[in-house]
């Protein structure tokens, strides 16, 4: 009977060292599931179409990410959606936000709507990855920054900007984003490819205009609809191009001061920045003197109306720096408007509130673990800017022009102010598109008083003014 008992307890005892042994395990495994990075919670939507047509029926109201807040109450600022035929990870987290643009292209790629790859073409900037991405972001970024192009774009901008206002009379009514687009189209094209106003200006303007038209439409390639004509456009203003290209290649002069984007990228003796690669690229690089920098002025014009306080101290500002160099008999130069500290305030607010670019896209080409967040391969990560840009977490009072929040001169942080983007794809014009802001409000502000009409701000497919912003302009005696 003793043997029995000792061999049931000893039966009782390796059972409950196994219980022990796989309870343990199974807290283990818990905890590793734990550990292991989880897909952010969230709603695909419908099949196929996903939650599209809800994130653009919000895109066209006055609060676009409404479409974000919503979701980030439900789910947190990282959620799971399905836009735009992709299932999709939306952003809505500065930190995460930041990895992303910071990553390179081992990590993510860019992504964009068909109609727009189809129009960019595989060799577009903005499209191509690695090496040679970096080789023409950089030598384009290098060129945009540098003190020559700023001193000839300065020059350029205050002779177009005076010539266009000495024509403005009292109690007429100024369209300022019909303006601000002609002056700044002339001035990047001829920074881009060496174009001064001419017919072939003319030109490739309104097939400039033809192209853009079709940037966010339907994929369909057939004869007379939208993507077809811009494709066409394209093609036009692709030979024009090309034979300035040509043209410059002929009479080349490798220790000449180059003079335009062109000149730079055909000094460079990689036999992959050919003639069709570097016609794409300046078609693509006038993408901002249509929308971007126009708007940049448009809506720091429109906050200004509205913020009378902000537009006595710009008004100070600039009143004073002029009368000063006036008194020196000097003229401004590039750094000198740069330095105008609440005229910079005033686009920085602009650039924050406005949201010209309201995020990217970027498909993970592998498995990304950000902040506890799982992005499996193939899916596509939209980096929301507008949300962050407006969260009052970040920036007290987000909905209220502010450009003194500015002062301090760490307000301006990375992770929480992109509206340039970031990384390797920073956009390389960030520096001129504050330049020629600064010079336009410098001219308007010192010569007139104004009083803005009834307008509102349309942000889908592409942020504009609804009516051009008109406003009543007195000359200043």
């Amino acid at each position: 009977m003793g043997i029995w008992m000792w061999i049931m307890w000893m039966a009782m005892a390796k059972v409950t060292v196994g219980l022990a042994i796989l309870l343990r395990n199974s807290c283990k495994l818990k905890r590793l599931r734990k550990r292991r990075p989880q897909l952010p919670r969230g709603n695909l939507g419908w099949p196929l179409i996903g939650e599209t047509f809800e994130f653009v029926s919000y895109a066209y109201s006055p609060r676009p990410e409404t479409f974000m807040d919503k979701r980030r109450l439900l789910y947190g600022k990282v959620f799971k959606s399905h836009l735009f035929g992709s299932p999709t990870i939306v952003s809505t987290d500065a930190d995460v936000s930041r990895f992303v643009l910071q990553s390179d292209a081992k990590t993510f790629v860019p992504s964009y709507p068909k109609s727009l790859t189809e129009l960019m073409g595989k060799s577009s900037i903005l499209l191509i990855n690695g090496s040679l991405q970096r080789r023409v972001h950089g030598l384009v970024g290098a060129f945009f920054k540098s003190p020559q192009l700023k001193s000839q774009i300065t020059g350029d901008m205050q002779r177009y900007v005076a010539s266009s206002m000495k024509n403005w009379e009292d109690d007429q009514i100024i369209y300022v984003q019909d303006e601000a687009k002609l002056i700044v189209f002339q001035i990047l094209v001829k920074g881009l490819i060496g174009l001064k106003p001419s017919k072939e200006m003319n030109f490739l303007k309104l097939q400039f205009q033809e192209f853009i038209a079709g940037l966010m439409s339907l994929p369909i390639k057939l004869p007379g609809s939208r993507l077809y004509r811009s494709l066409k456009a394209k093609k036009r203003m692709a030979m024009l191009i090309k034979e300035i290209i040509q043209e410059k290649r002929k009479r080349k002069d490798r220790h000449a001061a180059a003079l335009d984007a062109v000149d730079v990228l055909i000094k460079d003796d990689s036999e992959q920045l050919t003639d069709e690669l570097i016609s794409d690229n300046m078609i693509d690089l006038m993408i901002p003197a249509e929308d971007s920098v126009p708007l940049l002025i448009t809506l720091a014009v429109k906050y200004l109306s509205e913020c009378p306080l902000a537009l006595r101290e710009l008004e100070e500002e600039n009143m004073q720096f002029k009368t000063h160099k006036s008194t020196l008999g000097e003229s401004l130069q590039w750094s000198d408007y740069m330095s105008l500290s609440f005229t910079q305030n005033v686009i920085t607010e602009t650039l924050r509130m406005g949201n010209i670019i309201s995020g990217i896209m970027r498909k993970a080409v592998r498995d990304v673990e950000i902040k506890g967040h799982f992005i499996p391969k193939g899916w596509c990560v939209f980096t929301y800017f507008r949300s962050i840009h407006l969260d009052d977490q970040l920036y007290k009072d987000a909905y209220k022009f502010n450009p003194w929040r500015w002062k301090e001169k760490d307000m301006i942080n990375t992770s929480s102010f992109t509206p340039f983007g970031g990384g390797q794809r920073l956009c390389p014009g960030l520096d001129l598109a504050r330049l020629e802001a600064s010079i336009f409000l410098h001219h308007l502000v010192t010569n007139f008083t104004w009083v803005a009409e009834e307008d509102h701000i349309v942000n889908f497919p592409t942020v504009r003014m609804k009516r051009r912003l008109p406003i009543r302009v007195t000359r200043k005696r």
